[in-house]
């Protein structure tokens, strides 16, 4: 027995793996990466400690250390051997530089427009006013834009140029100066105090369950039910016209309602004639937007769920039909007593699948409206995306993005427990009473 149980581990080892990489990890590592501040602008590999202007504004905002602000921010001029080489290697006189060395090495001053007198002023003077300024500018020294791999390197730039920091002014400025991801819970505060947030919130609820009721369930159902009745080769032909959408490539299937709303499409030409002005009709208005949107999720989410209720229809045992119909039922007491009792399996199945499905997908809705006219249908789902992979202004935030996608992986699972609860789950997986 115990080789046998290590035997059935092992044939379960891949896939625990599988299951472990491509479905726990993801979730673990979104939740991780949600209480970052990650972005374009820190990178995703560790950052560096930075003197800019931005970390200087925050070190005056934050710690009220204006005047070590505006001093860090300022470029010194230090006459050193670093400068004296480099205005050697650049053309100037030995004599220049030797005279330099010898009479103010370590010398510091601050602009360039003083190293400029002090050269003017030199027994040997460099040869034109071009020289001079060449040689200035090698020795300027400023820990501006410049990237420093630990606190450590960026204190100790600075105390070389003369500038003594205390311990508060040293924490301060390490804290404000990193450029990296931090862990942080600001994305879950920014995104409770913004408002689009509230909206999106509300778009994604009301596109979920508009669509799920009325298309990906409900009209599904009926379809499913409609076909049950019919022959069996018209039933065919018109499940498989209701296959098309799901098969479409997705562009061109957007395409084509694209054609039908544009304002010079079809909806256009036959209505012109009847005295409507042509415009474009799935993004004139909110109430449109939404319209073209639904039918254009709905007729593709509808086909699975005709698919899976025609299949559990067909498992029903016939003879349940022919006892009925002989006992006088009509096709709404069948239905009703007969075919929805025996499809709350397929029906919990097809619920908590194409909710979590129209959760996360917003690809239609990018095609169609990319969230407009004005936001007004950006969904959850596509405000994740933008906010983490895809802006114009190309500041892409991937630590907010995953708080988002974590709040959809929460607001997922919570939907599903409701579903179990409503479609009382224990009972549908119970053992049946004839074998208790």
């Amino acid at each position: 027995m115990g080789n046998s149980r290590h035997l059935g581990l092992m044939l379960l080892a891949p896939a625990g793996i599988f299951v472990i990489l491509f479905f726990l990890a993801p979730v673990v590592l979104t939740a991780v990466f949600g209480f970052t501040n990650m972005s374009t602008a820190t990178g995703i590999s560790g950052g560096a400690y930075v003197v800019s202007d931005s970390t200087m504004l925050a070190l005056k905002e934050r710690y009220g250390e204006q005047e070590l602000a505006e001093r860090l921010l300022r470029k010194s001029y230090v006459i050193d051997e670093a400068g004296l080489q480099a205005a050697l290697e650049g053309g100037a006189a030995r004599p220049t530089v030797e005279e330099l060395r010898e009479k103010y090495l370590g010398a510091s001053f601050g602009s360039r427009r003083e190293v400029e007198r002090l050269l003017k002023k030199l027994y040997n003077r460099p040869a034109g006013i071009r020289q001079i300024k060449k040689i200035a500018a090698g020795f300027e020294r400023s820990v501006v834009n410049v990237r420093y791999d630990t606190p450590e390197a960026l204190l100790a730039a600075i105390e070389g140029y003369g500038i003594t920091l205390t311990e508060a002014q040293k924490e301060a400025l390490a804290e404000v100066s990193y450029t990296g991801w931090v862990f942080t819970a600001q994305n879950f505060k920014t995104m409770v105090e913004l408002p689009d947030t509230w909206r999106t919130m509300a778009n994604t609820l009301f596109y979920v369950f508009t669509t799920l009721i009325l298309f990906n369930t409900g009209f599904a159902l009926v379809l499913a039910i409609a076909t049950h009745y019919m022959p069996d080769r018209p039933a065919g032909f018109f499940r498989s016209v209701w296959l098309l959408p799901r098969i479409t490539p997705p562009v061109l299937y957007v395409l084509m309602w694209k054609w039908l709303a544009w304002d010079n499409g079809f909806l256009a030409t036959i209505l012109e004639p009847m005295g409507f002005a042509p415009r474009n009709w799935l993004l004139d208005t909110p109430a449109n937007a939404w319209t073209f949107i639904i039918l254009i999720n709905g007729f593709v989410g509808a086909s699975m769920g005709m698919l899976i209720f025609s299949s559990a229809i067909k498992a029903i045992p016939q003879p349940l039909f022919y006892a009925s119909e002989v006992d006088g039922a009509s096709r709404w007491q069948q239905i009703r007593h007969i075919i929805l009792p025996q499809l709350r399996w397929p029906i919990l199945f097809i619920t908590s699948y194409q909710t979590l499905s129209l959760l996360t997908s917003f690809e239609y809705i990018l095609l169609a409206t990319n969230g407009g006219p004005g936001g007004a249908t950006e969904v959850w789902a596509l405000a994740t995306y933008m906010k983490a992979l895809n802006n114009y202004g190309g500041a892409l935030q991937y630590g907010y993005g995953a708080a988002m996608s974590l709040v959809l992986v929460v607001i997922g699972v919570a939907l599903s427990l409701v579903y179990l609860r409503m479609f009382n789950f224990k009972a549908l997986t119970e053992s049946p009473k004839i074998e208790q």
